[in-house]
């Protein structure tokens, strides 16, 4: 059939229906267009990327050995560590990133290895003293966060080494009756710059809160708990699967909104002993609630995590 035949059988058909037709794909046409144009737009962006690397996340990663300097495997599973970053940063600039900053968030925050770590970034390394910790050098000119080798809070089941900022001082800590693993205490850093978490890599466990904190996030899974062990994808997998998950995230990164809870602000933190309880409780507006319990409230998020930090 001809091009001109296609055409007037079109209109016949269009008139026979009152014109439905062709107002029903022009709808079509204008959402089609918006839908290409917004993501040609996401990509086309110079997008400032912040990478927050932990390491207990890390795939393969099961025991404290494996993330301490004197763990017979730690030079093994620091390696990973570096290569699970680098795949995260070629997923970041395949996804449209000019610019990434990597943070070294783990321990002595001097695990990744500088000489193998991808040319093209800038890697902050050791603790600066300020309250950032994890978030050390985000700031409102970052357009997305990704957060490699991260883990579950404290008490989680079925999670790899899961704990909350101190493995031995702290129970929980929540803001405003929301209890948050360190993604979501860092997300509320980033969220002060109004900068979404766009991508989390880790156990399953921390995969599974991250979507219930942030809702849509991309994550990737580099093993799952089973009591204290765990079931690994091998490195190179789990590398794979996170430079495709950071570049598809960074390509949809009008997804991502940034987490934030609404004001006033009250943190409940419950440590493990008497002693840090009465400690925490000096902190100036710092209140004791309960045993082993402090709690502190506030118009400002960052407030929140100035006491956290002296707190604990």
């Amino acid at each position: 059939m001809s091009g001109f035949r296609v055409v007037c059988e079109f209109n016949k058909y269009n008139k026979l229906k009152g014109g439905s037709v062709m107002r029903k794909l022009s709808v079509c046409l204008i959402l089609l267009f918006g839908f290409i144009s917004n993501a040609y737009l996401q990509v086309d962006k110079d997008l400032k990327v912040f990478i927050s690397v932990d390491m207990e996340g890390i795939s393969g990663v099961v025991n404290w050995e494996d993330v301490s300097r004197d763990g017979k495997d730690y030079n093994l599973f620091r390696s990973i560590m570096t290569d699970e970053t680098n795949a995260a940063i070629e997923g970041a600039f395949a996804g449209g990133a000019k610019e990434v900053t990597v943070r070294d968030s783990h321990g002595s925050a001097r695990n990744i290895l500088p000489n193998k770590l991808d040319k093209r970034v800038k890697l902050i390394r050791d603790w600066s003293g300020g309250v950032k910790g994890m978030m050390e050098g985000i700031d409102e000119s970052f357009d997305a966060v990704i957060f490699i080798g991260y883990h579950a809070k404290a008490g989680t089941e079925d999670a790899t080494l899961d704990h909350t900022m101190s493995s031995v001082k702290i129970n929980d800590m929540s803001v405003n009756g929301v209890s948050l693993p360190e993604a979501g205490i860092n997300a509320l850093i980033a969220g002060y710059y109004d900068v979404p978490i766009a991508f989390v890599a880790g156990d399953m466990a921390i995969c599974q809160q991250v979507k219930e904190l942030f809702g849509e996030v991309g994550t990737v899974a580099t093993k799952e708990g089973i009591g204290n062990a765990a079931l690994c994808l091998h490195p190179e997998v789990a590398q794979n699967k996170i430079r495709d998950g950071v570049k598809k995230s960074l390509q949809n990164l009008n997804m991502y909104n940034s987490y934030k809870l609404k004001s006033p602000y009250t943190m409940v933190l419950k440590l493990f002993k008497e002693e840090w309880a009465h400690q925490a409780s000096f902190y100036p507006g710092a209140k004791r609630t309960g045993d082993w319990e402090c709690s502190y409230t506030t118009n400002n998020i960052m407030d929140i995590i100035k006491a956290f930090n002296w707190m604990h």
